[in-house]
């Protein structure tokens, strides 16, 4: 596990990049980096991660059995983050990201625009924004083919 590559694309180690905050050794630094752990997270199955990580205003008492439903039968494929906006001395950032993942045997894609506020120095996932790619637009997997000829078929 110690050389394993992140799920979230990284190109660097488990160990190194999302487990550091996954395992709760490290606070993640910045939204992409909590963002890139959570796809990770969901890759794996981490609900606890998933619900520890999502900011309290949000969590429904139901929130965890929802997560476990939705993770079950879902295999997670690929992870592209296309922006991280955010101003070094806001309590507030966006991260828009592509991830691919198949359930029941069809692919499909969560294309949105996550907003994190962080308090006490702990980033938290508040909210996102869902967002459609046009069929002449770059896909946002990242493949540089238009999306009408990559994941938009």
């Amino acid at each position: 596990m110690l050389s394993e590559p992140c799920p979230c694309g990284s190109q660097q180690c488990y160990n190194d990049c999302c487990g550091q905050y996954i395992s709760r050794t490290h606070i993640a630094p910045d939204a992409e980096s909590l963002m890139r752990s959570r796809y990770t997270a969901y890759q794996r199955g981490d609900v606890s991660w998933l619900v520890e990580s999502w900011h309290k205003s949000q969590r429904s008492p139901e929130l965890e059995a929802i997560i476990s439903t939705n993770l079950s039968g879902t295999d997670w494929l690929g992870l592209n983050v296309i922006s991280h906006d955010y101003n070094n001395d806001s309590n507030e950032a966006f991260v828009t990201f592509f991830a691919r993942y198949c359930e029941k045997n069809q692919t499909s894609a969560i294309y949105e625009r996550s907003r994190f506020i962080r308090e006490e120095q702990h980033w938290y996932y508040i909210d996102g924004v869902h967002l459609q790619a046009g069929r002449n637009d770059t896909c946002p997997c990242g493949s540089g083919r238009k999306y009408k000829k990559c994941c938009g078929q």
